[in-house]
């Protein structure tokens, strides 16, 4: 596989119970491959993963709902990531897609495929686990606004690293694409234990694990894959951000399973 320039993908939108749900079409002529992004982050997440990938699949990376371009909800509920992923792909005619997700993306993903099996043909789960229990809190003391890009990214502190490409500017100064409060929410509702919907599919499975990963233990990711059927595990160096971190071995792993279905 050979590493090309990320192509500029067509942005779109739909309408989901009065809501705006932005997203992002990297185009190519092969089938279908539905991304879904952790929290902070959105669907130009995937783009290097795109360039990677070339022409063979056309990947549909999502802005979730509070995230990005995409409008807050009130609710950020499982119910509510769960249909807005398959409202998307109702909206695209998209049936029998490839469903990427990576952490929070990950369990919308393996929850999409339980609840909606007829739009889902196979998973790619990246750094996320059955049973979930994270705390963002931190993010609420990130500053609001901030009178520079370089000021706010000053009091992102050591987050600022992995948070560069949420930086926005807007009409009172410079912030971030998300509302940490509306992040903080999601993950309680995010927690807990979804074995259940992680063994009601046994369409074919790709389970990624970053080696230094401190949300997916090895041993919890092991028993993952080998209680679910046609489920595979491979760990890649890295931590929780195994498609940032070791982009060109992400890419090749998942070409790989690509390749195989």
């Amino acid at each position: 596989m050979t590493s090309t320039i990320p192509p500029e993908p067509k942005r779109a939108a739909l309408m989901v119970a009065g809501r705006r749900l932005s997203f992002l079409d990297f185009g190519g002529s092969g089938r279908p491959l539905f991304a879904l992004h952790g929290h902070f982050a959105e669907g130009r997440t995937f783009a290097r993963l795109a360039g990677e990938l070339g022409d063979s699949w056309r990947i549909i990376a999502l802005d979730q709902r509070g995230h990005a371009l995409s409008d807050s909800s009130p609710d950020f509920s499982r119910t509510g990531y769960v249909e807005d992923a398959a409202a998307a792909l109702e909206h695209l005619g998209i049936r029998g897609a490839v469903v990427l997700g990576h952490s929070l993306g990950g369990v919308n993903a393996y929850q999409l495929a339980a609840w909606f099996p007829g739009l889902v043909d196979a998973l790619i789960v990246e750094d996320i686990g059955a049973e979930v229990d994270g705390n963002l809190s931190f993010s609420l003391s990130w500053p609001h606004r901030a009178p520079t890009r370089t000021a706010l990214l000053q009091g992102l502190g050591a987050s600022a690293t992995h948070l560069v490409d949420a930086v926005r500017e807007y009409p009172d100064g410079w912030g971030l694409a998300f509302d940490p409060k509306d992040m903080n929410a999601s993950q309680r509702h995010l927690n807990g234990d979804h074995w259940d919907d992680w063994l009601a599919s046994d369409c074919p499975a790709l389970l990624l694990r970053g080696s230094r990963s401190s949300v997916l233990s090895a041993e919890h990711a092991k028993d993952m894959s080998t209680r679910r059927p046609h489920t595979r595990l491979i760990e890649l160096p890295a931590g929780h951000t195994i498609h940032e971190t070791v982009p060109v071995e992400f890419a090749a792993v998942v070409s790989g399973f690509l390749g195989s279905l």
